[in-house]
């Protein structure tokens, strides 16, 4: 059986090796497949990452977000490692700084952070996911532990995933903290899950 670890460092490495027009194509893809979704079309508060180490890159979605007139954040990695992320505004051309994994993100000074539960639509990183929408993250669990209010039968914010058809890896055996996702979008396809049934933010 492949492990959590394991699976890991394998989908991380083939992450890293895509080429850089692999990369364009599938950002491309994505923006083109997420625009049209309903739920993406009514959310108001969008929240996405900035792209490390191969993930696919929602940059271009956000710049559309934010010319389409949509309020647009980015997740601030917390000084506790068992806190929970906060999210700030981005815009286009918003100076940056790398957080303590090396990950740009947003200055906290002078800018305030939204609460999670007022987002619509969270487009998340992963590195695994599968058809139950159990998602496979880095291990820090930064994200199950901010949104587990929505294993409370709250459906607000929905959570999206963002990754490469090739990290679809299933089943995956998650843990009782996990998060569910509400659907994936890949480069080339849309999954929303039944038991995790996608609403209109």
């Amino acid at each position: 059986m492949t492990t959590r670890t394991t699976l890991r460092q394998k989908i991380r490495a083939r992450r890293r090796v895509l080429d850089g027009a692999t990369r364009r194509q599938a950002a491309e893809s994505l923006l083109t497949i997420v625009t049209a979704l309903p739920c993406y079309r009514s959310a108001q508060h969008v929240a996405a990452y900035v792209a490390v180490e191969g993930e696919l890159d929602p940059e271009l979605l956000l710049r559309r977000a934010h010319a389409d007139g949509k309020h647009v954040y980015l997740p601030l990695l917390p000084r506790e490692r068992n806190a929970t992320l906060g999210f700030l505004p981005w815009e286009p051309g918003l100076r940056m700084q790398a957080n303590r994994l090396g990950i740009p993100e947003p200055s906290a000074s002078g800018h305030t952070a939204i609460a999670p539960r007022l987002l619509d639509l969270v487009l998340t990183p992963l590195v695994a996911f599968d058809n139950r929408g159990r998602r496979l993250g880095m291990g820090g669990g930064y994200y199950d532990r901010t949104f587990a209010f929505l294993k409370t039968g709250i459906t607000k914010p929905l959570l999206l995933g963002l990754a490469y058809e090739f990290q679809r890896f299933d089943p995956l055996y998650g843990e009782s903290w996990d998060v569910p996702l509400a659907g994936v979008v890949t480069e080339s396809h849309v999954y929303f899950f039944a038991e995790n049934p996608p609403a209109d933010p």
